[in-house]
């Protein structure tokens, strides 16, 4: 059973890892970066537990209140900001990350080596023999990682390769505070169990997949371009 629990809780992170790897067809990045960004990821599962227990030590609220504070504030903000600061600090004035697709791929490895090691805790130790927490979790938690990933790239990037000082900053501030919003909400409709919210739940993962997969799209396209005027 534990073999079977394991393959669970890593599959969803190697394939959609594997996806991106595979959609930067035209100027792939060296694995053995990917790999550090994966493992820094995982690894920023450490202080993500310390701060978190900390902010829910504090928490003076209730009812729906604590509910915003622990999906926004205690999730949303604590994991994307460590999330963030993997990419930040381990790749992003790397003369690799040279083009802006790579803001997607770093930020998504980086997101997916938290999320493999936040769904072994939760598959393996937490709800231990539960099939059923893996597969939801495959379908819904990892991939959202991944989204939440895509939106820190794209705006990484755009903070990266613009010019103009005032949008830079405004692109790099929003790497942080717009995957933090898009987390916070996609917590707080499945914690707060509020029937009129759960209807919106499954239109909220519709628009979170096309809204990031046309951010993907437009710089895979970049991408295209850079790589056939440059010949390579």
């Amino acid at each position: 059973m534990l073999t079977r629990l394991i393959i669970i809780a890593i599959t969803p992170t190697v394939a959609l890892a594997l996806g991106i790897y595979l959609t930067d067809r035209y100027d792939r990045e060296p694995w053995h970066l990917l790999l550090r960004i994966f493992l820094m990821g995982a690894l920023s599962v450490i202080p993500v537990m310390l701060v978190q227990r900390v902010l829910l030590f504090v928490n003076i609220f209730s009812g729906l209140l604590s509910v915003a504070y622990t999906a926004f504030i205690v999730a949303g903000l604590t994991e994307e900001f460590f999330k963030r600061f993997v990419v930040i600090r381990g790749i992003y004035d790397d003369v690799n990350f040279d083009e802006k697709l790579d803001g997607i791929v770093y930020s998504v490895f980086s997101a997916l080596g938290f999320a493999t090691v936040e769904n072994i805790m939760y598959v393996i130790f937490r709800y231990m023999g539960t099939y059923y927490v893996g597969i939801m979790r495959g379908l819904l938690s990892v991939p959202g990682h991944m989204l939440f990933g895509i939106t820190m790239g794209y705006y990484l990037s755009l903070s990266k390769y613009t010019e103009d000082l005032k949008l830079k900053n405004h692109y790099y501030k929003m790497s942080l505070i717009i995957p933090v919003i898009l987390h916070g909400l996609f917590n707080f409709i499945l914690m707060a169990q509020v029937p009129i919210l759960m209807v919106i739940f499954i239109p909220y993962v519709i628009y979170l997949w096309v809204s990031n997969l046309k951010r993907l799209n437009q710089y895979t396209i970049a991408s295209k371009d850079e790589h056939d005027s440059t010949g390579d």
